[in-house]
C-alpha cells in the first residue's frame, strides 16, 4: 500500500512523574523531538513503554493526548492484551483517532496457546473493531512473549482480512526470519524490531524498523533511511550498530531512560513502573562513560541538550 507506514520508527518509551504517573507533557515534548530528529513515526504504548504495567484509563489517555498533541497519522499504536474486551477497546480507539495502525502482541499470559486460539483472539479484534481503516501490526516477540507469530498464522489471518493484517514487528533477533516473511509475503509490512537490521530489512523490500533504540538514536537512523540505496549505506549502518550494541550489557527501556535521563539534564527519565527499576548506580557510571566517548552520540546529544 502506497501511503502504508515506511521508515525510522520509535517505540516511544514513557516518561512518569514522580508519583508514577505517565508525564503526559513530557511524552509529547519526547514525540516532537524525536520527529523533528529523524523519525519518520512513534509507536506508542509497546514494550518499551511499559505499556503492559499500564491500567486501560493510562492508555487511553496516552491514546488522547496523541491524537490531540501529535500528528496521530504517523502514529501505531501498541494495543496488546491478554484480555480481549481490553484490546478491543484500546484497537478501536486508535483506529477512529486516525491512528496508522496497531501494534498487537498475541496474548501472552496462558501457556503454549493453540494456533487457533491466537488465531481466535486476533479474528476476534477485528470483527469486534468491525471498521476497514483498521490496520493491525503483529507483534513477534517470542522471548518476551512466549507466544511467537508463525507463517501459517499469517497466511490464515491474511486469507480471512486481507490488508487489515497489514505487517509485523520482529523482535525475535532472527533476521532469516524477517527475510523469509519478506519473501513469502510481498507487500506485507515486515518491520525490523531492531535497528540493527534496519539496512538489511529495507534491502529485502521491508518497510522499515520500529525501535526502542531509536529513542536515543533518531538522527543516527534517518540516514540509514535517507541513504538505504547509496554507496554510504553499509557505513551509516555501521555507526547505528554500534551506539545500539552499547545497550546490550544493560536491560534496554532502563539503559535508553539512563542515556535520556544523561542527555537531556532531566533525572526524571529514571523514573520506571515494577517491576522494572532503574540501572544502579555502577551500571549507569559505565554506560554513560562508553556514551560519552562514542564520536556517534556527540551531535545525539547535542541536539538532545539543544531541544
Amino acid at each position: 500500500m502506497a501511503d502504508a507506514p515506511r521508515g525510522v520508527y520509535a517505540a516511544i518509551l514513557t516518561p512518569f512523574n514522580a508519583s508514577l504517573e505517565p508525564d503526559l507533557g513530557a511524552f509529547v515534548n519526547h514525540g516532537r523531538w524525536l520527529l523533528a530528529n529523524g523519525c519518520d513515526g512513534l509507536v506508542p504504548l509497546g514494550t518499551a513503554g511499559e505499556a503492559n504495567s499500564l491500567s486501560l484509563k493510562q492508555r487511553m489517555r496516552i491514546i488522547e493526548t496523541a491524537l490531540t498533541k501529535l500528528p496521530i497519522g504517523r502514529c501505531i499504536i501498541g494495543a496488546g492484551s491478554c484480555a480481549l474486551a481490553d484490546a478491543v477497546q484500546l484497537a478501536r480507539e486508535a483506529t477512529n483517532a486516525g491512528a496508522a495502525g496497531v501494534l498487537m502482541l498475541p496474548p501472552f499470559y496462558y501457556k503454549a496457546p493453540s494456533e487457533d486460539g491466537i488465531y481466535a483472539f486476533f479474528a476476534g479484534v477485528i470483527e469486534r473493531v468491525a471498521n476497514p481503516r483498521l490496520r493491525l501490526y503483529l507483534y513477534h516477540f517470542p522471548r518476551l512473549s512466549a507466544v511467537p507469530i508463525t507463517p501459517t498464522l499469517i497466511r490464515r489471518l491474511r486469507r480471512s482480512f486481507g490488508d487489515i493484517v497489514a505487517g509485523l514487528k520482529d523482535s525475535g533477533g532472527d533476521w532469516n526470519f524477517s527475510a523469509a516473511l519478506l519473501e513469502e509475503f510481498p507487500g506485507f509490512g515486515v518491520f525490523s524490531g531492531s535497528d540493527q537490521y534496519f539496512l538489511a530489512n529495507l534491502r529485502a523490500g521491508g518497510p522499515g524498523a520500529i525501535s526502542a533504540s531509536v529513542n536515543v538514536t533518531a538522527p543516527l537512523a534517518a540516514p540509514v533511511y535517507r541513504n538505504w540505496q547509496q554507496r554510504d549505506a553499509d557505513t551509516l549502518q555501521a555507526t547505528l550498530t554500534a551506539v545500539r550494541t552499547l545497550f546490550r550489557d544493560y536491560p534496554l527501556v532502563a539503559g535508553l531512560k539512563e542515556t535520556l535521563a544523561f542527555i537531556t539534564g532531566n533525572p526524571a527519565w529514571r523514573n520506571m513502573l515494577p517491576p522494572n527499576v532503574p540501572l544502579g548506580p555502577a551500571d549507569a557510571a559505565k554506560l554513560k562513560a562508553k556514551l560519552a566517548e562514542l564520536p556517534a552520540m556527540q551531535p545525539v546529544i547535542a541536539a538532545a541538550r539543544a531541544a
